[in-house]
Order: structure tokens, then sequence, then C-alpha cells
């Protein structure tokens, strides 16, 4: 029997880069683990996580996530890594060699645009994207505010 009352913790939050999806079209996604050190994992389950500016990179044949900011665990005792360091992020092989060839194209960057949990751990959705001209920014923003205008009258 459930007890009635206070609600359920709805789970682990998820962090999306919103500015990602307005300065980039999105062409396509993998999902990606990452390797994280001391308490990181808590940060990222109270949600202390920052994506705009982060970016991934192929060195070595390992795909690294650069720029992303994990703030400090509070409760942290000993070790406590550094916000901004690479990580690495977990995929196959195949997968790496093929966003390599996507990565090398004109154009193209790899961007993170968002980190949740899955099973237990925390993945990363990097998307290979191309960068939107100022004009494509202008139009995506009159669309928005004319789907606004008809739900206003509706």
């Amino acid at each position: 029997m459930v007890k009635k009352g206070k609600p359920r913790p709805s789970g682990p939050p998820t962090i999306l880069n919103r500015r990602a999806r307005f300065d980039y079209e999105i062409l396509e996604t993998y999902e990606a683990g990452i390797v994280l050190v001391g308490a990181e994992v808590k940060s990222v389950l109270a949600g202390k996580v920052n994506l705009s500016g982060a970016h991934a990179r192929i060195r070595d044949g390992e795909l690294w996530l650069d720029e992303m900011d994990v703030a400090p665990y509070e409760k942290a005792t000993s070790y406590v890594p550094d916000r901004q360091r690479s990580r690495k992020l977990l995929l196959h092989r195949r997968e790496i060699s093929v966003l390599r060839r996507r990565s090398e194209e004109r154009g193209l960057a790899l961007i993170p645009t968002k980190v949740y949990f899955r099973n237990g751990r925390v993945k990363v959705e990097i998307a290979v994207a191309r960068g939107k001209r100022q004009y494509d920014k202008r139009r995506t923003l009159a669309e928005k505010d004319t789907r606004r205008e008809l739900e206003r009258k509706q």
C-alpha cells in the first residue's frame, strides 16, 4: 500500500544544453558513458553541471569532453578534481571512427546536448552539429514568436 501525502522524488535531473539547439543544427546524436572521479557523480545527481561552451574532441583514438563545468560536491572530504578538466567519453571504437570522419568535415562539430542517468550510470548525449548562420537563428526566433501568439489566441 502506498502512503499518501509526500510526492515521490522525480529522480535524477536531466541537464540540457539549450544553447546548443539554438546555435547549432543537430544532425546525429550518440549516447556515451563518461568517466567521472571522486564525488563528481553526486554533483551531477544534484544537477550542478553546466554544458554551455563544452565540446568533444577525438585525441589518440579516444573521445574527450572538454570544458564541461561540474561544480565540486560540498560534502566531499579529500579529493576535489578540477571543475573543467577533460573527461573521457566511452564509446565503441567503430562509433569513434564514424565521429572522427564526421568531425573532420568542414563546419561540423561534436557538441554535448544533455547529461542524464540511465540504469544508475551517467550518460552524455553527443551531437554531430553544424553551426547556424545568424539569419537561421532569427528565423527560429520568429517561428517561436508566431507559435506563442497562436497559442495565446486559442
